[in-house]
């Protein structure tokens, strides 16, 4: 497979329709991931998903024609894969104690921690626009917590909703090597790869956390596999055609898919202050946005 024409360009609004819906997908597979970890734990929910996205990364790779990384790929995919598995299972454990808008207003800091990891990994300078955004964002975080602290979502609130802001700073490195993995390799085999090391990483705890899910959760969990990779190749594709700061405002839409899964699955209601604290974080991640490509110029999209 010969790589792509460097001066080819995709249309910009091609690449921010197909990652809208890969993030549609993404949060439709949230609200089944909630369920069953609700049923099975994080842990075998986690396991049992990323053993049917494997076998579908290897169909879709094989489709496509197996090719082995570059060592170049096979980095990111490896340090991806970490920081995906430390992520999803942050997430998902927070998720499953806190309603969904909530979770996902927590998780926008992620862009703007991005911008500010930027600086430091790509020795980019911190403007005071950034600065700004930062203050205002963590102003949405705090509205978000005071809300929380007088409602009533169980004792694990608290701790559900400080392992999804835990989860968002990994978010915020996800967000670069993604960008990054999408120029080094073809969307088949990212899914598959990565796939392959949040497997592996989660297989190492099996002989004492593992167990066989009831034939029940099979279907929620075939649908919450087929989801995930349905989602993380489209976003590959989209990162690997499109600026990630353009894509990322795509994120946003996910706290209505949020809000309004949250209500119809799982009877919950939208608080005030998640709402404010939502807008005052999407807010400071659209003024702090910059349409600029985060990848190395050395690199090229892949075919």
């Amino acid at each position: 497979m010969k790589q792509a024409d460097p001066s080819f360009r995709m249309p910009a609004g091609r690449a921010f329709i197909v990652a809208a819906a890969g993030i549609g997908l993404f949060s439709i597979m949230d609200a089944v991931m909630k369920g069953l970890v609700l049923a099975i734990g994080v842990y075998n929910a986690m396991l049992w998903r990323s053993i049917a996205n494997v076998a579908l990364g290897g169909v879709a790779w094989g489709i496509v024609g197996y090719r082995w990384p570059s060592r170049r790929a096979l980095l990111l995919h490896v340090s991806r894969g970490l920081v995906t598995c430390a992520m999803a299972l942050l997430f998902f454990w927070g998720l499953a104690r806190v309603p969904m808008a909530q979770a996902i207003a927590l998780s926008y800091i992620a862009p703007i921690l991005a911008l500010l990891l930027g600086a430091w990994w790509l020795k980019e300078r911190i403007t005071p626009r950034a600065i700004l955004a930062t203050g205002v964002a963590c102003a949405g975080i705090a509205t978000i917590f005071f809300g929380q602290s007088r409602a009533e979502h169980g004792p694990d609130a608290l701790a559900g909703a400080l392992a999804v802001l835990a989860s968002a700073i990994l978010y915020a490195g996800n967000l670069i090597l993604t960008r990054l993995q999408s120029l080094a390799a073809r969307p088949a085999e990212t899914a598959c790869v990565q796939s392959i090391v949040i497997l592996i990483l989660l297989g190492c705890a099996a002989p004492w956390l593992a167990v066989i899910p009831p034939v029940e959760a099979l279907p929620a969990l075939l649908l919450a596999a087929c989801l995930a990779f349905a989602s993380m190749m489209m976003l590959s594709w989209a990162y690997a055609h499109g600026e990630a700061g353009y894509l990322a405002m795509t994120e946003y839409t996910s706290f209505i898919y949020a809000a309004v899964l949250g209500y119809l699955v799982f009877g919950e209601r939208v608080a005030p202050y998640t709402l404010a604290g939502a807008a005052l974080i999407v807010a400071a991640c659209v003024y702090a946005a910059r349409r600029r490509d985060i990848a190395a110029q050395t690199l090229e999209p892949v075919a």
